[in-house]
């Protein structure tokens, strides 16, 4: 039994793959500092579904459940390492991170604490206790001012247009650096507007949902005319859970020091675009949500924000050939599954009766 540790487990994707590996038969320890970014109820509602017996929660203490969770900062070096070394991991995720491009308008310091010091924690974890794979997790937002559509990993990005795109461009750096100097074998993952049930809130499905549900206004921003390469979870894990057992080598055969390509090296090192290779337009994408409620939203039309992008498109071939999976799940679908769990949630939490 491989054991791996999957950091942001109470997060989101952590939440689903810490679910798709331990029934996989990996040994999962869980880690996740619990913050109040957005509800942190919500964040343990997720670990409670995990087996976590949520009120036996301290810092830095073992609970064991489907996973085995610990609560711990990855800005804290000393016991970010000591769980390495008492561990001894075969393989990590990080997906822990300080999420959400306009957060980072306002709170730029929280995304140096989070997610370069504590990617460098991780890093160091991996150099001093090594790993057979070390994958993290990246951000689409990273191709910034980039208008080269689709957005390919063998594209320079240097443009990134907040804060939370730089961290994650330095994160793709660090992890080269420790590649090539501690033979770390990194997968970096752009990732492409994941959705599905157990979302965070503020991100775009569950807020217009929210929106519509209570009868309130939302917002939707550059009027309308924008587009995501939304990706459904169960994709999304799938496709980690299947990377996760194939790290990259040294000297990859197409690498040209001359030329270098972004995406691989003569270390070993490699990134991947991860979506679903197929973007929707953002009023489809309302009209599906209140297509499944049942019900109109009331929507204030925006100018874009600052920070934003107007489209986003993966070229994802390079993963689909690595792994051999290509996401299949429909958008209507996806929405549906997640409307059905946000309204449960919604019931047992709030008292409000589901419609």
């Amino acid at each position: 039994m491989k054991k791996i540790l999957v950091t942001g487990a109470a997060g989101f994707i952590g939440f689903h793959l810490s679910h798709k590996l331990a029934d996989a038969g990996y040994e999962v320890v869980g880690i996740d500092n619990i913050n109040n970014y957005y509800d942190p109820n919500l964040k343990l509602a997720r670990l409670e579904n995990l087996g976590i017996d949520t009120g036996k929660i301290s810092y830095n203490q073992p609970v064991e459940g489907k996973i085995k969770f610990i609560k711990l900062d990855l800005a804290d070096k000393d016991n970010i390492l000591n769980l390495f070394k008492n561990e001894a991991f075969d393989y990590v995720v990080n997906l822990a991170a300080q999420a959400g491009v306009r957060y980072s308008l306002v709170n730029p310091h929280a995304y140096v604490d989070s997610n370069i010091t504590g990617f460098l924690n991780i890093l160091e974890g991996c150099r001093h206790y090594p790993v057979e794979h070390l994958v993290y997790a990246s951000s689409s937002s990273v191709y910034g001012l980039s208008k080269e559509i689709p957005f390919k990993t063998s594209s320079h990005t240097d443009h990134p247009l907040a804060m939370y795109a730089a961290s994650k461009k330095a994160n793709e750096m660090m992890a080269h650096s420790y590649a090539y100097l501690y033979k770390i074998p990194a997968t970096g993952l752009r990732f492409f507007t994941v959705y599905g049930p157990w979302g965070r809130p503020d991100m775009a499905l569950y807020i217009f949902t929210k929106a519509i549900v209570e009868d309130k206004e939302f917002n939707v921003f550059n009027h309308g005319d924008m587009s995501r390469d939304f990706t459904y979870i169960d994709d999304i894990v799938e496709s980690i859970k299947r990377l996760i057992p194939k790290p990259p080598k040294a000297n990859h055969p197409d690498f040209d020091p001359a030329k270098p390509n972004p995406a691989i090296s003569s270390a070993p090192y490699q990134l991947f675009n991860i979506g679903n290779n197929s973007p929707v337009a953002l009023m489809d994408f309302v009209q599906a949500i209140e297509k499944v409620l049942g019900k109109k939203g009331k929507i204030v039309y925006k100018g874009m924000q600052p920070g934003d992008v107007q489209s986003t498109y993966a070229d994802v071939q390079s993963l689909y050939d690595y792994i051999d999976f290509k996401p299949s799940t429909p958008i209507e679908e996806g929405i549906r599954k997640f409307v059905e769990q946000y309204l449960d949630f919604r019931n047992k939490t709030e008292g409000v009766k589901a419609k």
